[in-house]
């Protein structure tokens, strides 16, 4: 997967449904990432074919309640992004559903109670041992790319050598959230700090957090200091975007 200068939809849970992703795509998104989806879940799951949808579904055991669906369609752009804590079932989940997308991510920004209480998310962020231990064990026993996602440490210096370790693993792209744990959303992200890891890096950095109209694009690979710096964004101004972008394209 080519991961520079890309527009990405970025992972929202209860709302990145592989219809909302496939909208997403012909409004221009190069690259969907799915909703997050626990590994304790995703382990109860099995792959079944819906001939009359022509997706790829996923199931809990005795059940028809579905998990995560995807299509041939999108295979080769969508992103399955897992909540974890644990190198060994992070591998059994990703084993489960690694045929059918482009990547696999690990969500290491979320700060919400659910996912800190139970060692996932932002959690992950103070256990550099464990990070190491979850992408590794994936990149050595999976044939799709592995990334993941962190948000700002306590301070630059912290986030950076953070985001050194995990290079040195291999990912191939680091997305950067540009607040806090403690930061709120109404909080102005911080590019700036974001900027300090695409300097540090040699990978394409995905950057998130206030990107909401066309014209961030530009400003946030102004702010952060290279064009090779993959934007993510939230698609819910999505035709608005998209339009601006199609009509510059033409212009």
């Amino acid at each position: 997967m080519d991961y520079q200068n890309k527009l990405v939809l970025a992972p929202m849970v209860r709302v990145g449904t592989l219809s909302f992703r496939m909208l997403a795509a012909e409004y221009g998104a190069d690259i969907t990432y799915g909703e997050e989806i626990i590994d304790h879940k995703l382990v109860k799951c099995e792959r079944r074919l819906n001939v009359a949808s022509g997706t790829s579904e996923f199931v809990e055991k005795g059940t028809d309640n579905v998990v995560f669906s995807t299509c041939d369609e999108e295979k080769s752009r969508v992103v399955f992004q897992m909540g974890t804590s644990d190198a060994v079932r992070a591998l059994k989940a990703s084993e489960i559903v690694c045929n059918d997308v482009a990547t696999i991510d690990i969500n290491m920004g979320c700060p919400k109670a659910f996912s800190i209480q139970g060692g996932m998310g932002a959690a992950l962020l103070s256990k550099p041992e464990l990070i190491h231990d979850i992408l590794a064990t994936l990149k050595r026993n999976l044939d799709v790319p592995v990334t993941c996602k962190i948000r700002l440490l306590k301070s630059p210096a912290d986030t950076v050598e953070l985001a050194r370790r995990i290079e040195k693993l291999g990912v191939p792209a680091l997305a950067v959230h540009g607040r806090k744990i403690a930061d709120r959303p109404r909080d102005p992200a911080k590019w700036d700090e974001i900027a300090d890891v695409v300097a540090a890096l040699s990978i394409p950095v995905i950057a998130n957090g206030d990107v909401l109209e066309y014209d961030d694009f530009s400003r946030i690979k102004t702010a952060t200091g290279t064009h090779d710096t993959l934007i993510e964004f939230r698609f819910m101004r999505l035709a608005n975007i998209a339009l601006q972008h199609f009509l510059s394209a033409m212009c």
